[in-house]
């Protein structure tokens, strides 16, 4: 004889999965502030979250998956945020500014270790990369459409040439550096006369 579950059981399994899911990657955004990511451990994921390895082990193999599922709800976390600036009232030119100078500073934090290096390879971070240069484009077509911004090369180019202008952030020591490399940026990306 098969029996169903009812649904509410169902829903309280996938609420306590959720909930173990985002303990266990909340205390591994904590351990790499703290620790770096090499410092990073699944004894010490479990501990630290209050879970047994052993049901750690059945949400995730490894570190890395655990790293690369953190930094995946990251990024996600930051196309929100820039999705929220294009959809914005207000001046195009400001908006761009305002993602690229967020994208810079994130730029900043990036680490050059081979687990980093891996987590940058991932296809979130392809798709991300992808969605961050929609973005751009969407802003600088905008901004040309008003006159802001130049329009004598493509929308499409110019979000090229911003990404890869801002990934000198990686070697910047401040904020105030970044926001200088934000500036010349941008200053290509005004009207020629």
């Amino acid at each position: 004889m098969v029996t169903n579950m009812p649904k509410l059981w169902d829903e309280t399994i996938e609420s306590h999965r959720r909930a173990v899911r985002d303990a266990t990657l909340d205390t591994a955004e904590a351990l790499v502030t703290e620790h770096g990511l090499g410092g990073v451990t699944m004894s010490l994921i479990a501990q630290k979250t209050g879970i047994g390895r052993a049901t750690l082990y059945k949400y995730f193999p490894d570190v890395e998956a655990i790293l690369s599922a953190w930094h995946a709800r990251m990024i996600a976390g930051h196309l929100a945020r820039f999705a929220q600036i294009r959809d914005e009232d207000g001046d195009a030119g400001t908006r761009l500014r305002l993602v690229l100078e967020i994208y810079a500073f994130h730029t900043m934090g990036q680490q050059t270790s081979d687990l980093a290096a891996r987590l940058h390879r991932g296809k979130h971070v392809l798709h991300a990369q992808h969605q961050l240069r929609g973005f751009i484009r969407d802003l600088l077509a905008e901004g040309a459409r008003t006159g802001a911004l130049r329009k004598d090369v493509s929308a499409d180019e110019l979000a090229h040439y911003c990404l890869h202008a801002l990934a000198a952030a990686s070697a910047l020591p401040s904020k105030a550096a970044a926001r200088r490399l934000v500036e010349v940026t941008m200053a290509g990306l005004r009207p020629q006369c």
